[in-house]
């Protein structure tokens, strides 16, 4: 079974995250089948519009932290761990078409980032945020650079600095998602917003969503340099081990720094 469902329809077409069984964390071959998905939805001139979900009661849980402290634990000691950011974001952003996150369940760490990358976002009445990525010892990816450009700065570090849990009702306030609906009409109202997207003339879709980006993103290049720097500090330390570790072994951290 594949671990990125790709089902083209008129007009637009459906990426479902398919591992429910790990509630959808972001890895396996996940990242790799939709860099081909994306390929082929890009050069598709019937495909106008793209909607995100997952399988199962979770959109994403992020990061495969599993992986990570398997990963973590085969690296020679010192390595260099590279950027907050990596291949699972920015790519819904960037790309000309437009993305809707439907959020079907649970939303978390690069889960979230990976709906905050989409243009629009709706969430059922069973969903909830999180950014926990400071409980596991890591930095917040994408959502370090671009959380503020779209929610208030202090809703934004709330989220942030204290990985406490967000109900919709509070995501829908603060504008983190667009909409709530009922879980049985989410994926019709995605597809009916798909369908409002798709009846527009398509160079004016692409045209709007090219220059509202670039507003959105001003200065981005910037940041990310400078989330590098910070990131070099905090992923190369021993709490951002003992995080994924702890999580692994299903027993609380014993943080090292200070």
């Amino acid at each position: 079974m594949p671990d990125l469902l790709y089902e083209k329809h008129e007009h637009y077409a459906v990426f479902t995250m398919n591992r429910p069984h790990r509630l959808n964390a972001l890895g396996g071959t996940m990242q790799a089948e939709l860099t081909e998905a994306l390929k082929d939805f890009g050069s598709d001139p019937e495909m106008r519009c793209g909607i995100i979900t997952g399988a199962g009661r979770a959109f994403s849980a992020g990061a495969d932290l599993k992986e990570m402290s398997e990963r973590n634990s085969g690296m020679a000691a010192g390595a260099a761990r590279g950027s907050t950011l990596t291949p699972t974001t920015v790519q819904f952003s960037r790309h000309p078409k437009p993305f809707i996150a439907a959020i079907n369940g649970l939303c978390l760490a690069g889960g979230l980032e990976r709906a905050l990358d989409c243009d629009i976002r709706i969430c059922s009445s069973d969903a909830y945020f999180g950014l926990f990525e400071v409980k596991r010892g890591i930095l917040p990816g994408y959502a370090i650079h671009h959380l503020a450009r779209l929610v208030p700065f202090g809703e934004a570090m709330y989220m942030m600095l204290t990985a406490d849990r967000i109900e919709p009702e509070a995501a829908l306030r603060w504008g983190l998602v667009h909409e709530i609906v009922t879980p049985p009409k989410l994926m019709e109202r995605a597809v009916s917003i798909a369908g409002m997207i798709a009846a527009n003339a398509p160079l004016a879709v692409e045209g709007t969503k090219a220059v509202a980006q670039q507003w959105r993103q001003l200065a981005i290049d910037e940041s990310y340099r400078f989330g590098e720097w910070v990131g070099r500090t905090v992923l190369n330390s021993a709490d951002a081990k003992e995080g994924p570790l702890a999580f692994a072994e299903k027993r609380p951290p014993v943080w090292q720094s200070k």
